[in-house]
């Protein structure tokens, strides 16, 4: 392919001269404007390898093309939009089949990957930029993904963080891949967030995974922990007996929803009180885990919503698996942070667009009083 390619842009190349001259070789013309004068060789790097092309000369005036600047151009565009076909969830072997279709051409998958690792760059920086920004509220989580490494296919934690800024923006603040999720894992992921610039963290919310609540504590000391209200919820019904279940719920969405924590906390003994005995698991877990999922009740109401669940993070999570499923196995980590941190990347510069969550304003001016009554358990 190469060398057919060199014979055509050669030819593109000689016919370029021949209009510009207004004569063949050795053509007698009275439309001649200037004479040949042998050619140089110049190569191009294109995707299929380095051609050597011959360009020519003139005697007088030089000789001028735009094969060089719009062949690059056009190889850069495809590049590019072979890139974000893979980005968007389009399998390699997908991207293979339509280039064909396009170019004419077939692409190996291991050459769309190849070009696929010039999102490198950008994910890297985007991935390791500084936080010079305040986010006084972040959420956390962590999804497994599937990696060849060593011969062998092992799950790998995928930890990633949202933060809201002092603007009420959401942000993209941080990502990266673990062999597993513990306390451990999750402190070094904090670290990190904090060698860029995390500071002045006020409420964290995440699910209740032991390790995740334990790194929070340690990494965030004077910070609060808000525990995902879906995830609880989740967990409650999962020991409630079937025939249950709906009243259950019913009765839980009425408690979160409570206007107040005297309400909400008048609610949950009344639940506790009329499944105790027909649904003694779930009880337990809503009794043991309900102060913890009402820190946001400190907050004045236009914050709970937004704050009260990471389904922010969720909504992550769901196109982070819609392009997994494509996938399905990584061929190694790198793999895992250069798509993902693409995925990322673009909603995080989507997210800038969009209007923010919530004004800071109203939180800023009573943040004082809320860390108060966060600190004394009383969010009333």
């Amino acid at each position: 392919f190469g060398i057919l390619m060199e014979t055509i842009l050669n030819t593109v190349l000689e016919a370029e001269s021949t209009e510009q001259l207004g004569a063949e070789n050795y053509e007698r013309t009275e439309d001649r404007t200037d004479y040949r004068n042998g050619t140089r060789t110049r190569d191009l790097n294109t995707r299929i390898g380095t051609l050597e092309l011959k360009v020519p000369r003139h005697r007088d005036m030089p000789f001028q093309t735009t094969l060089f600047e719009n062949y690059q151009r056009n190889e850069q565009a495809l590049i590019a939009t072979m890139m974000e076909m893979v980005t968007q969830g389009v399998s390699t072997q997908s991207v293979k089949k339509v280039t064909a279709e396009l170019c004419g051409e077939t692409f190996s998958k291991s050459t769309v990957s190849e070009i696929c690792k010039g999102l490198d760059v950008p994910v890297k920086q985007f991935k390791e930029r500084l936080l010079p920004e305040k986010y006084p509220f972040i959420m956390a989580d962590a999804i497994y993904v599937k990696v060849r490494e060593d011969h062998r296919i092992r799950s790998k934690a995928l930890f990633v963080a949202v933060g809201i800024n002092t603007s009420g923006h959401k942000e993209i603040i941080g990502f990266d891949i673990y062999d597993t999720e513990s306390e451990s894992t999750w402190k070094e992921f904090f670290e990190g967030l904090k060698s860029r610039g995390l500071r002045d963290v006020d409420i964290i919310t995440s699910d209740a995974h032991t390790g995740l609540v334990a790194a929070i504590k340690e990494s965030f000391v004077g910070a609060s922990w808000q525990r995902c209200q879906v995830h609880l919820r989740r967990n409650i019904l999962s020991r409630c007996p079937k025939r249950f279940m709906a009243g259950l719920s019913s009765e839980l969405t009425d408690m979160f929803n409570s206007s107040t924590i005297g309400e909400a906390r008048r609610l949950k003994d009344t639940i506790c009180e009329e499944y105790k005995d027909s649904a003694k698991d779930s009880m337990a877990i809503l009794d043991s885990g309900f102060e913890d999922s009402m820190i946001i009740m400190a907050l004045p109401s236009k914050y709970r919503k937004s704050l009260r669940t990471s389904n922010t993070i969720e909504r992550e999570n769901r196109e982070i698996r819609r392009r997994e499923k494509v996938i399905q196995i990584f061929p190694n980590s790198a793999s895992v942070i250069r798509l993902i941190g693409a995925v990322l990347l673009d909603d995080h510069n989507d997210w800038t667009t969009l209007p923010r969550l919530f004004d800071m304003k109203d939180y800023y001016e009573k943040r004082t009083s809320i860390m108060i009554k966060i600190q004394s358990g009383n969010a009333a």
